[in-house]
């Protein structure tokens, strides 16, 4: 076993793991570490605990210092010279004529580094304004091109739902979705009633997943032949997976139909088998349209440190 900390530098960014050494350092402290960028201030969402060696990757790096006062003070003064940072690198992409949006800069602690992140649809040749800013600021420049999903995790928003972006405010990485998961739901397939602020697959939907494929394993499918406790056969029309019941066309002695609803316990019907995550095949064409749009917009990730 060995003594951890784990440390976060940005919110809902990921949870990195340091040796405290002999100071007690607990949650919600801030402490001053060496990282592959160089020293930086983070926040302690992990007090001191003990881990296996083998869910830690070695070297372990230490906790230079609890962070203090001063410490607070400087990080407080990089976040202004960020914000001049970042109206001063619009003026020269302007000035370049750059197809590119900036969405943060980041100061390190020790002012060793500025890192800029910016979207764009492609590649772009910014080694010009990487020389301008340089030699604006007098230290290490670097650019960092990151995806949709990414910009929105650094700036936030609101939800459909009415609440903060998970990816915001407790999600540290990015979740694989798939449109077969909107299907499993019962959702509509149109891109846009299932898409997130970032314009890609809303990650709620890999949130609700395993509840709703226990759910629907208990449920008969639309167009299966049931039996109801009352002698009633029939066909299904629909079904509610969170309430559990299932709506059945009754043919009626008289040869009428009619739709009754019934709570799943009251039929009898072959239970369909749970889905193989791994061997699940999609038939449906327009599934398989959706999902080849999803491949080709393809995914980024935003390594915190």
């Amino acid at each position: 076993m060995i003594k951890v900390i784990g440390v976060r530098f940005r919110p809902a960014g990921k949870v990195y793991y340091f040796s405290p050494g002999d100071m007690q350092i607990n949650t919600g402290d801030h402490v001053i570490v060496e990282t592959a960028r160089g020293v930086e201030y983070g926040h302690v969402v992990i007090g001191t605990k003990e881990v296996e060696d083998d869910k830690v990757v070695q070297p372990l790096k230490p906790v230079i210092r609890i962070a203090t006062r001063k410490d607070d003070q400087q990080t407080e003064e990089n976040r202004e010279k960020e914000k001049e940072a970042f109206q001063i690198c619009l003026d020269k992409i302007k000035k370049h004529g750059l197809e590119m949006k900036l969405i943060d800069v980041e100061y390190t602690f020790d002012n060793n580094k500025v890192l800029f992140y910016f979207t764009a649809d492609g590649r772009i040749d910014f080694r010009e304004l990487v020389k301008d800013l340089a030699a604006v600021f007098k230290t290490r420049i670097e650019l960092r091109q990151i995806g949709v999903r990414d910009e929105t995790k650094i700036l936030g928003g609101i939800g459909i739902c009415g609440r903060p972006l998970c990816c915001h405010t407790h999600q540290s990485e990015f979740l694989p979705v798939s449109i077969k998961m909107a299907k499993e739901q019962n959702l509509s397939l149109n891109p846009t009633k299932i898409s997130g602020v970032c314009g890609r697959l809303m990650c709620c939907l890999k949130h609700e997943e395993e509840t709703y494929e226990e759910l629907n394993s208990r449920l008969p499918g639309v167009g299966d032949h049931v039996t109801a406790k009352d002698g009633s056969k029939g066909e299904v029309n629909s079904v509610n997976v969170l309430r559990q019941m299932v709506k059945v066309i009754v043919t009626l002695d008289n040869e009428e139909k009619e739709i009754r609803e019934y709570k799943v316990e009251d039929l009898k019907f072959k239970p369909r088998r749970k889905k193989d995550k791994n061997k699940n095949q999609v038939e449906d064409k327009e599934l398989k349209e959706l999902e080849e749009l999803e491949r080709k917009e393809g995914k980024s990730k935003l390594n915190d440190n």
